[in-house]
């Protein structure tokens, strides 16, 4: 029997409840077949980028899954149509976003499937939630999670403190486990 492969997704919202898309959605990465939740950023704010629309809500996951990365990208897909997600124009506001970022070591460049995902080296909204919860990892042919999101300039993102009651993210399970050294990068337009 083949080992897990260790799965990183992205998760954001603009539109709607975003909170309750992201439980909702977090919820149904860990009901997949052969797969399991291990880790989970704390919910971070950030600004669109590269398009117009209200604040997104972000997080990444990590997930270990016996899926192969095309049919966990299906079912990732599959998730954000049920919660009503639709694609009228790139970039267009959202009920929900699952980018799958990485995939074990797997690279891939198709069409349908694009590993590492092609932007995630570019964007605050997943390198400050990954750099939370894995600061050393590597994204092939780019780097470390920590040095790339050091090198991000005019994407403000703000990390959401939870309440110590946890009233203000009911059902957000992150941290899963306690950050490692979670990046401040509130509201600045220089790293």
């Amino acid at each position: 029997m083949n080992a897990p492969a260790r799965a990183w997704v992205a998760l954001g919202a603009n539109l709607g409840d975003a909170r309750r898309a992201l439980v909702d959605a977090l919820a149904a990465l860990a009901a997949l077949p052969g797969t399991r939740v291990v880790a989970v950023s704390s919910l971070y704010r950030s600004a669109p980028v590269d398009a117009a629309g209200p604040e997104f809500l972000n997080a990444v996951a990590a997930l270990d899954t016996m899926l192969a990365p095309a049919d966990l990208l299906a079912a990732m897909h599959a998730i954000e149509h049920a919660a009503g997600r639709e694609r009228p124009y790139r970039n267009a506001p959202r009920l929900l976003d699952l980018d799958l970022l990485l995939h074990g070591d797997t690279l891939s460049d198709s069409p349908a499937l694009a590993l590492p995902h092609p932007r995630m080296h570019l964007r605050a909204f997943v390198l400050a939630p990954l750099a939370e919860l894995a600061p050393a990892l590597s994204v092939p042919g780019h780097g470390r999670v920590d040095m790339l999101l050091e090198r991000i300039t005019g994407q403000p993102i703000e990390r959401l403190r939870p309440a110590p009651d946890g009233s203000d993210r009911p059902g957000w399970p992150g941290p899963l486990y306690p950050p490692t050294s979670a990046p401040s990068r509130d509201n600045r337009d220089n790293p």
